[in-house]
């Protein structure tokens, strides 16, 4: 059901005084297929430095999935050759989405189907620095302790109607048009590029990626409770239990990657590299 990343990650510099601990989770929720897809990865050259991938693949059976598979494989791709310090957290995040879409692309094509995908992805780097990249409705939360600091804005229907107005915030859940999605991966036209910045994360601070099959269930004063008051692993593992609870049999796809800015135990040291 959930999985945990390596217990930690620590910083390159005793200095930052902080390390990295983190989690997935997944669940097929009651669909038929899984076509949610999720992974944390550390880079596998300069310790600190981490990147979640999160994919809401939609289209059939097998659509769907492929879609999600391939969002994940494009993130692989490029953290691998990522050279921290070097090449642009940013333009990374950017080429993910263009290049996941135009393979997307490319597999309806040859397969007939039509696959989609959303995307939710941060990569944080050794000095706290963190960046975000969304296409879709699956979120990224920042939380400090166990308060929202801020969240991403969903590419959907219902937002849309929430931007103008129209819709009250607490209403967008039960609407019966909530999963139209304005933005995503794989479609015709160009998927929305929206990037965020976070110049320094704190100690205390956890950031949870998440498929609409998840946040749907929570408030993020729920959310930031149960991510602030256990590890990450635990969170997890609550997250999903509850929400599957607060489903009562109809639930999606869900999955979630969290993790979470820790101080260093004191006398730790720190090693030459990343635990894998």
């Amino acid at each position: 059901m959930s999985s945990a990343f390596p217990a930690s990650a620590p910083s390159p510099t005793a200095a930052a005084g902080h390390r990295l601990t983190a989690a997935t989770g997944i669940h097929r929720g009651d669909r038929a297929y899984q076509q949610d897809q999720v992974e944390l990865l550390t880079h596998a050259r300069v310790p600190g430095y981490a990147l979640a991938v999160l994919a809401d693949g939609m289209g059939g059976k097998s659509g769907g999935r492929k879609a999600a598979d391939q969002v994940l494989l494009t993130a692989r791709q490029l953290f691998d050759r990522f050279v921290p310090g070097s090449d642009d957290a940013a333009e990374t995040l950017k080429q993910l989405v263009q290049e996941a879409h135009l393979m997307i692309k490319l597999t309806a094509i040859t397969a007939e189907e039509e696959p989609h995908s959303t995307v939710a992805a941060f990569l944080v780097g050794a000095d706290r620095s963190c960046h975000l990249v969304h296409a879709g409705d699956s979120r990224i939360y920042h939380f400090r302790g166990p308060h929202m600091v801020s969240r991403t804005i969903d590419h959907s229907f219902v937002q849309r109607l929430i931007d103008e107005g129209r819709l009250a915030e607490d209403e967008a859940n039960s609407h019966p048009q909530s999963n139209l999605l304005t933005g995503c991966l794989g479609t015709q036209q160009d998927p929305p590029l929206t990037l965020k910045s976070i110049e320094r994360l704190e100690v205390g601070d956890s950031l949870l990626a998440c498929s609409d099959g998840l946040w749907h269930y929570f408030t993020p004063q729920e959310l930031g409770t149960i991510v602030d008051a256990l590890p990450p692993r635990e969170a997890a593992e609550m997250l999903i239990n509850k929400a599957r609870q607060r489903a009562r049999g109809g639930g999606d796809n869900l999955s979630l990657a969290l993790l979470r800015i820790d101080p260093m135990p004191r006398g730790a040291g720190v090693p030459a590299s990343a635990a894998r």
